[in-house]
């Protein structure tokens, strides 16, 4: 004799309809609150923590080469050939026409931008000295220098602005420099020449 199935048999329960639905919707949930608690490591992102920053901007869209060399009261010295000395990192080297285009979509995106970025991420106590080089010039010409030395923590603090010129390739001058004494205070700030550019190259 055949099994006989009634029709109560083939109709689904709502109840296990509305179980499985509540189940399901726990579970794309529960994935979610997965992804926020654990976002995905964000790669090529820097967390420049900077007491000091010093910035040198030149003329936009110039082909020429103007570098920032920093000593500290070490006597370690940070330029593009040693970018990193103790607590100063050479954040940026910008070589004037040199790698500043790039191709989106098909056409080339040219930054006018000339300028280098030198972090300082601590305070050890002593003078700095913060001098600028015409590393190289193209044109032949001039180099119109803007110098800023920040000091960031606890509150932004402009430690010296000033502009120079670098008559010409091999220029090397003193845009300023300062102290820091043990609890990261400011002074001494003065523009007195004195060459690292030479005791230093390799």
């Amino acid at each position: 004799m055949g099994i006989r199935r009634t029709k109560r048999q083939f109709e689904q329960d709502p109840f296990t309809d509305l179980l499985f639905n509540s189940l399901l919707a726990f579970t794309l949930l529960f994935l979610i609150t997965i992804l926020f608690l654990n976002p995905p490591a964000k790669k090529g992102i820097i967390d420049p923590k900077a007491e000091f920053i010093i910035t040198v901007k030149w003329d936009d869209n110039s082909p020429d080469d103007v570098d920032v060399w920093v000593s500290d009261p070490k006597g370690g010295v940070v330029w593009f050939r040693n970018p990193e000395v103790g607590l100063m990192h050479l954040e940026r080297d910008d070589r004037g026409a040199a790698k500043d285009s790039i191709i989106v979509d098909g056409v080339e995106v040219i930054n006018p931008l000339n300028q280098e970025v030198i972090t300082i991420r601590g305070n050890v106590p002593g003078e700095y000295i913060v001098n600028v080089h015409y590393y190289n010039s193209k044109t032949l010409r001039q180099a119109n220098v803007e110098v800023r030395g920040v000091k960031v923590n606890p509150r932004l603090q402009v430690i010296y602005y000033g502009t120079l010129v670098l008559d010409r390739k091999g220029d090397e001058k003193t845009a300023f420099r300062f102290t820091i004494d043990e609890k990261g205070n400011i002074s001494n700030v003065n523009t007195l020449f004195k060459s690292i550019v030479e005791v230093n190259k390799i």
